[in-house]
């Protein structure tokens, strides 16, 4: 089968939008409730989860002030904010436009539906009173949408780089979450055991992978337990284990993947060999950012040789 490059970019990157909209709609909602169950006096501050999508440029050129209202406006409801949930949104379904005829007609429909529902409710949502229920349904809409790429569209090319678009987000989400959320946690002056399991079962909140921890590794929130599970634990889906392993997968069959292989193969060594008990809060921080550049690379190779024009 062949594709046109940019029939596979605009496939890649509608997978990568999608998912980053379910990712900041899932942080924001593990957040708020997080916020909630915290007793007085013992706030966390809001702009972690803006230091989460390093976003503090684009905040700080239309924002003055780091309170609730306006992180929460930032990260829903911001049209120039290219990786707000709206805007988020927006650039996926304009990719779903664009290749329409590689996609189940269903997929169309619902990118629709869920952009209509966004445009109309996300500066609604931006209080309390109605957060929850957007969010909520952000993530159900965007959930409906990859079940339905996953039960009905073929094994080919568009499938692959959909997929690698949705498990590289969701791979950088991860290490994201990670590094400034643990960080944020272990680099407290003073530990506070009544506190920080809520913390610690908030960041697993913020990744879905709560349920898949108890049943893996126990009740307690153990931090350098929590830390390994969602980076190497195999069965996780939202691991960033299981990510490199899925993008590895759909790379084998495709030409030209010499490149694009060896820096998923060079990121799954350094998951394999990682090991949060043997790390300070420095040394987990300072490894983050080096994987950072790891998926960077993994997702420039990517682009240079499938979605670049060949040079004449």
């Amino acid at each position: 089968m062949t594709m046109l490059s940019r029939v596979a970019d605009r496939l890649y990157w509608m997978a990568r939008y999608l998912e980053r909209a379910e990712d900041t709609a899932r942080l924001t909602q593990a957040y708020t409730h997080l916020i909630m169950d915290l007793p007085v006096g013992t706030e966390l501050s809001w702009d972690i989860l803006i230091s989460i999508l390093d976003a503090q440029p684009a905040y700080g050129k239309r924002y003055r002030v780091v309170n609730e209202q306006n992180v929460l406006k930032f990260l829903i409801a911001d049209r120039d904010n290219p990786s707000s949930i709206i805007s988020s949104i927006k650039v996926a379904r304009e990719n779903v436009r664009t290749t329409r005829d590689v996609l189940p007609e269903e997929i169309w429909e619902q990118m629709n539906e869920l952009l209509l529902y966004a445009d109309e409710l996300a500066e609604k949502s931006v209080g309390r009173r109605n957060r929850h229920e957007f969010l909520e349904q952000v993530v159900t809409r965007s959930q409906t949408i990859n079940g339905q790429i996953l039960t009905s569209l073929s094994r080919d090319h568009a499938y692959r780089f959909i997929k690698m678009g949705r498990l590289l987000e969701r791979a950088d989400m991860t290490t994201r979450v990670i590094d400034v959320g643990a960080g944020a946690i272990l680099g407290r002056q003073q530990s506070n055991p009544a506190i920080d399991p809520l913390l610690w079962a908030s960041l697993l909140q913020a990744l879905s992978a709560m349920g898949a921890y108890r049943r893996a590794i126990g009740p307690l929130a153990e931090p350098q337990f929590i830390v390994n599970f969602v980076f190497k634990e195999a069965a996780l889906p939202r691991s960033v284990r299981f990510c490199l392993s899925g993008i590895r997968e759909e790379l084998k069959p495709l030409k030209n993947n010499t490149a694009a292989l060896q820096s998923v193969e060079s990121a799954y060594r350094k998951v394999s060999r990682f090991d949060a008990q043997r790390k300070t809060p420095k040394q987990l921080h300072d490894f983050i950012d080096r994987f950072q550049v790891s998926l960077n690379r993994l997702n420039d190779d990517i682009t240079t040789t499938w979605f670049m024009p060949p040079q004449l």
